[in-house]
């Protein structure tokens, strides 16, 4: 079984390991697989076309992506107040 994964550069590559985060393609945004937000807009049939994987979080960062504040609050603080 093959995953497709975003890359450091933003571009979709193939991988034979599953990533370890989600992410939002358009808010550019990535968290747990298991994020309570992300799945409460999946089961209302939202987010899933713009949903992106990375394998790590460090590539999601290089990647342009930022914590989400509900599963990596954080992150997301730590981010938030480095960012200003």
């Amino acid at each position: 079984m093959t995953f497709t994964l975003l890359g450091a550069d933003g571009l979709p590559y193939v991988s034979e390991t599953p990533g370890t985060l989600g992410g939002h393609r358009r808010q550019r945004i990535y968290g747990r697989l298991d994020c309570p937000a992300a799945l409460r807009a999946i089961a209302r049939g939202r987010y899933t076309r713009h949903r992106v994987f990375f394998a790590d979080e460090r590539t999601a960062i290089a990647a342009g992506y930022r914590p989400c504040a509900a599963c990596l609050p954080a992150a997301y603080h730590h981010w938030k107040i480095t960012t200003r």
